[in-house]
């Protein structure tokens, strides 16, 4: 049975990086507007670069916990397919062992040419003036998707969605579209449902079944469930 699993901002909260819609999130301390749209990069680029030169820094000193650590183990131990479809940014899916990860909202890790579309690893700072590694040009960006853009890898997560027996959501608030829509895809082609989250998210009862704890209880539990 293959395994596809969703990993939101509650995965991260317990590394100490801030979730977003809760009380005291990133969004309740900065408008969407003025940092994380194509329109906010093009109004003050700015604004946007010290936006996300911090949460680099943060997400960089961040570790990763027993949560992401217990999904390694599992895409590891698990006879079949293990694949982490992500909505987060940092990468402590990665540096927590796992190798099967789809940051479908980018990653903070990588820089982007907003005029040619070439991509590269960003560097600690980025700054309004640097220029393109490929065709010299300003206006480089942040790897990330913006509210109002695509997210990456729609088809794969497609594909992964009509291949899994178990679909798992953790950590996410259910808000979210496309990834808040992912439960009733994998319904909808006869995969079981679980939701992991602190709390019960907006798209709460659409899982056949849930479970409500902090990720870095919940999920080794889980894990060691489905191991032994």
């Amino acid at each position: 049975m293959n395994i596809v699993i969703l990993t939101g901002a509650g995965i991260s909260a317990e590394s100490g990086l801030g979730t977003f819609r809760d009380e005291g999130g990133l969004w309740a301390q900065h408008d969407i507007q003025d940092v994380a749209t194509p329109e906010a990069f093009q109004r003050n680029p700015d604004l946007v670069h010290g936006f996300y030169n911090a949460r680099r820094a943060h997400a960089a000193k961040a570790q990763p916990n027993a949560a992401h650590r217990a999904l390694a183990k599992l895409e590891k131990d698990w006879r079949h397919n293990v694949d982490i479809v992500t909505q987060n940014v940092d990468d402590l899916h990665e540096r927590g062992g796992s190798k099967s990860v789809l940051h479908m909202h980018g990653e903070l890790s990588g820089a982007l040419c907003a005029r040619c579309g070439k991509r590269w690893k960003a560097p600690a700072v980025m700054s309004t003036g640097d220029l393109c590694a490929q065709c010299g040009q300003p206006g480089t960006r942040p790897d990330i998707v913006w509210f109002g853009e695509m997210p990456y890898q729609m088809d794969r997560i497609a594909h992964l969605l009509a291949q899994c027996g178990l679909f798992v959501s953790i950590g996410t608030s259910g808000n979210v579209y496309p990834a808040a829509g992912f439960v009733q895809q994998a319904r909808m082609l006869g995969a079981r449902t679980l939701e992991l989250n602190l709390e019960s998210s907006a798209g709460g009862s659409l899982f056949e079944q849930r479970r409500l704890g902090p990720a870095t209880e919940l999920i080794p539990t889980w894990v060691d469930e489905l191991l032994s």
